[in-house]
């Protein structure tokens, strides 16, 4: 017992005395905080790739819902699933807090952006960096910075102007007025043109002078000076790195049928040294680290496959399955009929050239469907939305006209194929298995267009439209016929699913005007849902000054 005692006594006296010494606290031999994680170049790069991803992130990957508020609720599609969806209606979405938070969600990705530029903004005077390293890191963050402001803006008005960094809580934010978030904007976007590289110094997905050209232009129109969106969005369109594509070209141009337009969306085209069209191209890389996109779950790529190709694992007609599903091919891959296209954009916008235009040629826009099913009696036969069998909705979740660059018509990734003889698709597709366009230089042409007609010289406005339709072999407009509906119209023609069309309808305050003339199925839609309602989490916790709602929303 003796020597038990002794030896419990040395026990508590050797912990109380490494106690005592602080023997059990920890000494880090190296750690990052804020303070030591903006030192070298590139750490400072890493936050600009950051901005990268987090672009990438709000606008295409984040999950299957988000990115695509950017085409819900407008004049081309309706979602197809109103139990379960979404986008159903206004009064459900459009809510300072509840529901989906939509409003919520988008200004905290925005704000998120431009933090992590002010962060660089704020650290770079005192940084060692040389004076070309400075210049080059300020342009970039103030680009990203930017494009959040422009995005706010559009979606809410006048915002909250915060460019310094926060390092401390704030609760008294106020909203400057919407001409100073449009001024702050132009001033960033100004420096980023003046510094960015030029298109051919920089990497494919990177931002350079020409993309800050472009977007620049756009922000003048929101400004409403036109002549200035006239000189910036001519600087990119008489760049010499530039032209439109006129030309078969890429990985896939000996396919039949095809066309320069179909090029354009095909796998590797985007960012291809023939593609003298695209300007910015969001990057996707398949089963990649950090490439953003991943075969075995569709969330992290782009989800355009998934929500705007028909579902035709429901279609049936006379009792009958004529197709297979999912199906690699011109059927839609994965797709389960979640945006369907509204009829403005399928058939009214492309009457006067329907055969001609190669933008509405069935392998840009399909709309007749080859039955694939060999057990059923329509195999091989087509089944038309022009023309659909007794008792098949047209537009119907099952069924409906959609582009086909939301998918890559048999050019999915190898492993996706569950059966690669007759292109059956694993449950895992629904992706969209590109890099996607942010900026292409044939919406230049309409920015600029539009900034003519501003300037109300519609002669101006109707050649930069001509070039972008005589590209897609359709009839000239004459001048007299141009106004602001008809460049939202040539925007749907060449654009399509492809653009946030939210902003541009919220930038030009028609997002309700033409929502109620040409998407009937959101009848809910008010003049006041042409903003977004600040979310009502930020307007409570800021609770040392007030947060203005916008109208409508109190």
């Amino acid at each position: 017992m003796k020597y038990i005692h002794s030896f419990i006594l040395i026990l508590i006296l050797t912990i109380f005395s490494a106690c005592k010494k602080g023997f059990l606290e920890e000494k880090p031999l190296d750690f990052l905080s804020t303070s030591n994680a903006l030192v070298t170049y590139g750490d400072y790069n890493s936050s600009i790739y950051n901005l990268y991803n987090l672009v990438r992130s709000e606008f295409y990957s984040s999950d299957e819902n988000y990115p695509m508020d950017y085409i819900y609720g407008t004049d081309l599609v309706f979602d197809g699933q109103a139990s379960l969806r979404r986008w159903t209606s206004y009064a459900g979405v459009m809510v300072p807090s509840g529901g989906a938070d939509i409003p919520l969600r988008h200004w905290n990705n925005m704000y998120k952006i431009i933090a992590e530029s002010n962060t660089v903004l704020s650290r770079l005077p005192a940084s060692t960096l040389t004076a070309e390293e400075k210049a080059l890191t300020e342009a970039r963050a103030k680009f990203f910075r930017a494009f959040a402001y422009r995005t706010l803006v559009y979606l809410y008005g006048g915002v909250p102007l915060v460019l310094e960094e926060i390092s401390e809580p704030r609760f008294n934010f106020t909203r400057a007025t919407k001409t100073e978030v449009l001024n702050q904007i132009i001033q960033d976007l100004t420096f980023s043109a003046a510094n960015l590289p030029v298109m051919a110094a920089v990497q494919k997905g990177e931002i350079h002078k020409l993309a800050a050209s472009h977007l620049l232009a756009e922000v003048y129109l929101a400004a409403g000076q036109f002549q200035e969106a006239v000189t910036a969005a001519s600087v990119v369109i008489d760049a010499p790195e530039t032209d439109l594509m006129r030309n078969r070209f890429g990985t896939r141009q000996a396919v039949v049928p095809g066309d320069v337009y179909w090029d354009l969306f095909q796998k590797g085209n985007q960012n291809s040294t023939q593609n003298t069209e695209a300007l910015w191209v969001v990057q996707f890389e398949t089963d990649v680290p950090g490439g953003g996109s991943v075969v075995s779950n569709t969330i992290g790529s782009a989800m355009y496959e998934r929500h705007h190709a028909p579902y035709f694992g429901l279609l049936r007609v006379n009792g009958d399955s004529p197709f297979l599903w999912p199906v690699g091919d011109y059927t839609g891959g994965r797709g389960i009929g979640w945006a369907i296209s509204t009829k403005y954009f399928s058939n009214t916008i492309w009457q006067s050239d329907f055969t001609r235009d190669i933008r509405n040629a069935n392998h840009n826009f399909v709309r007749n469907f080859v039955a694939n099913n060999p057990a059923s009696p329509l195999y091989g036969q087509v089944i038309s939305t022009e023309n659909p069998p007794a008792g098949v909705t047209v537009p119907s979740r099952q069924f409906y006209a959609y582009q086909s660059k939301v998918t890559t018509p048999f050019d999915h990734p190898a492993n996706l194929y569950a059966t690669a003889a007759n292109y059956l698709l694993k449950s895992t597709a629904g992706g969209t298995y590109t890099d996607q366009y942010m900026f292409r230089l044939a919406e230049t042409y309409l920015i600029r267009a539009e900034a003519y007609l501003g300037l109300q010289n519609s002669t101006k406005a109707a050649e930069d439209i001509n070039i972008v339709r005589n590209r897609a072999n359709a009839t000239p407009v004459a001048p007299g016929a141009v106004n602001i509906d008809y460049i939202l119209d040539e925007r749907m023609r060449e654009l399509g699913v492809e653009e946030k069309r939210r902003l541009t309808l919220m930038r030009l305050n028609l997002l309700y005007d033409r929502v109620t003339r040409f998407n009937p199925y959101y009848t809910g839609i008010q003049p006041y849902h042409n903003l977004f309602p600040i979310p009502q989490a930020e307007i409570e916790r800021n609770r040392e000054s007030v947060m203005e709602q916008n109208p409508g929303y109190n």
